[in-house]
């Protein structure tokens, strides 16, 4: 895939996972950065940053539990380790930061 094509495609998830944060009923603040960089908030002061990896070809969420990688495979994100899907993982970790169940979808 191409560095442009992937960009194209990255930037267009982020701006569905920022759409989906913005409706999840969590107490968060979203601040978009320039680059392909979604930085998240929570309450309870910390925080989650969700960018696009360029060289990589990947998505990368850095939440208090962890640092996770998400390819686009058949249609979908998928993590690298495991192979979770992008929006199921993303509803776990603000769940766990936000102390609020959530369930993220790409809507």
């Amino acid at each position: 895939m191409e560095e442009s094509e992937f960009n194209a495609l990255a930037e267009a998830e982020l701006e569905r996972i920022e759409a989906a944060l913005e409706d999840c009923g969590a107490d968060i603040d979203i601040e978009p950065k320039p680059g392909g960089v979604l930085e998240i908030e929570f309450e309870n002061g910390t925080k989650m940053i969700i960018n696009r990896h360029s060289a990589a070809r990947e998505i990368w969420v850095a939440a208090k539990s962890g640092g996770f990688h998400f390819r686009p495979e058949g249609g979908r994100w998928v993590a690298t380790r495991d192979g979770t899907e992008l929006y199921a993982l993303l509803s776990e970790l603000v769940g766990e930061q936000s102390g609020t169940s959530v369930t993220l979808t790409a809507g």
